[in-house]
């Protein structure tokens, strides 16, 4: 076997080392991948750094068990650095046949040489465990592909897969969803006006929304004219609600935590002529829905201030009040796998105290006759249906408002918005609704 020899591998290419970093991220520091974890590659580099972060982040529990046993001392802690760059190299020789092996194995010491994201020291060990495993790359996939897919999974995931469940949490609806989740999702798109591009298709489930076609090249041009966005199908079916008679339009209407526009877009075109608060607390994301909305030419008043505080001291009321809360982000975990390894169960309660101060601070806004919607993109009831005992227990004026009659999900319906994990391709997600009812005339 060849020995490492420094000179031959100067520097990664800007793909691995973009994932490379995106992986520390995630397992050395505990944090999210950051948004603009891949800004400014090129198409080509971003498609394979995006194709080996999806199968590091969605395999990394049987990317490392396959390779501990062939360490002299497999109970040993492994560097972060190390665990990196051997699951790089590991994930494209068994599961991207068009990278070539020697680049896969060569790129992969040159990032466990550096000493920022890698660990020189273990440079020949990476390179003598990537050089066996590159001799026979089926062998290699069939062997990950054998060992449990409980193995990818954290104890964070374990109860989240039960919540989204409930009660059909068997095993092997378990292992379904789960495997359902591994999958990365296609983008799912809103048209705003005219046609749409020849790269999308309407949804399946949701007919009103469009998705992008297998292998079509993502629509960035049609995006930044402001004739369509990117949306999540659940959101556009969330939206779709049946609500009030056209006899009681609303004229004020507040979406909280509105950034980044997409539900405010929505909220516009439905109702121009109501006038509509856009109300978010971090500026940067405020500031972003301010030019989508005006690309979107979506007429908003945009508040940028912490929604409880603000809700406390507005003094106004509104006949629609949409709430998307901060939550776990739970129901997402198939666009940003990285959730699985970075959560813990006990941000639940605290997200959940979160939601109810939000919640709290609304109700007084809500005017007589007016509707609340709430959603998160969360499967745990705690963050979601759970708060409806509560608020109509704290506040007797509220009545549950059957708005989503025809919701095309498969759960849920009435009052309740609550997709089917199971068959649904959207992300996971929870929504309400109570309404203020006018009192009723007393019979003569």
């Amino acid at each position: 076997m060849a020995a490492y020899a420094p000179e031959r591998f100067p520097m990664p290419t800007p793909a691995r080392i973009r994932v490379a970093y995106a992986l520390c991220d995630v397992f050395a520091e505990g944090r999210r991948v950051r948004e603009d974890w891949n800004l400014g590659l090129s198409s080509e580099d971003a498609g394979l750094a995006q194709a080996i972060l999806g199968l590091c982040l969605r395999r990394w529990g049987r990317l490392n068990a396959w390779y501990r046993p062939k360490l002299d001392n497999p109970s040993r802690g492994v560097p972060v650095g190390t665990q990196v760059a051997l699951c790089i190299g590991l994930a494209q020789l068994a599961w991207l046949p068009g990278v070539a092996s020697h680049a896969a194995v060569d790129e992969s010491v040159k990032l466990a040489s550096d000493s920022e994201i890698g660990f020189p020291p273990h440079r020949g060990l990476v390179n003598a465990i990537l050089r066996s495993a590159a001799k026979d790359r089926e062998r290699l996939a069939n062997e990950l592909g054998s060992l449990p897919s409980e193995l990818d999974r954290s104890s964070f995931t374990e109860k989240l897969l039960s919540a989204a469940l409930q009660d059909q949490g068997t095993t092997d609806n378990i292992n379904a969803l789960w495997g359902k989740l591994q999958r990365p999702p296609r983008p799912s798109f809103v048209v705003l006006n005219g046609e749409p591009p020849s790269e999308l298709a309407p949804d399946s489930q949701f007919p009103q929304g469009w998705r992008l076609l297998p292998d079509a090249p993502f629509p960035s041009r049609w995006l930044g004219s402001g004739t369509g966005m990117v949306q999540d199908v659940s959101s556009q079916a969330l939206m779709a609600f049946d609500w009030p008679p056209e006899k009681n339009r609303p004229t004020r209407i507040l979406d909280v935590c509105a950034a980044p526009g997409g539900k405010t877009t929505l909220l516009v075109r439905r109702w121009p002529d109501a006038r509509i608060t856009a109300l978010e607390q971090n500026q940067r994301r405020a500031q972003r829905m301010r030019e989508n909305l005006a690309a979107r030419r979506a007429k908003a008043e945009i508040v940028v201030a912490e929604a409880a505080t603000w809700l406390h001291a507005c003094g106004q009321s509104f006949d629609l009040i949409l709430i998307d809360a901060p939550c776990s982000a739970s129901g997402t975990i198939q666009k940003h796998p990285e959730l699985n390894w970075v959560y813990r169960h006990q941000d639940i309660a605290r997200m959940a105290l979160i939601q109810e101060s939000l919640l709290d601070a609304a109700v007084p806004r809500l005017a007589q006759d007016g509707l609340l919607v709430y959603s998160v993109c969360s499967w745990f009831p705690e963050e979601g249906v759970g708060h409806i005992p509560r608020l109509v227990s704290k506040y007797p004026r509220l009545r549950p408002a059957p708005i989503w009659q025809k919701s095309p999900c498969g759960t849920g319906g009435g009052h309740l918005f609550r997709p089917d994990p199971m068959s649904w391709e959207g992300e996971g997600f929870q929504g309400f609704a109570l309404a203020t009812p006018a009192p009723t005339a007393p019979q003569p």
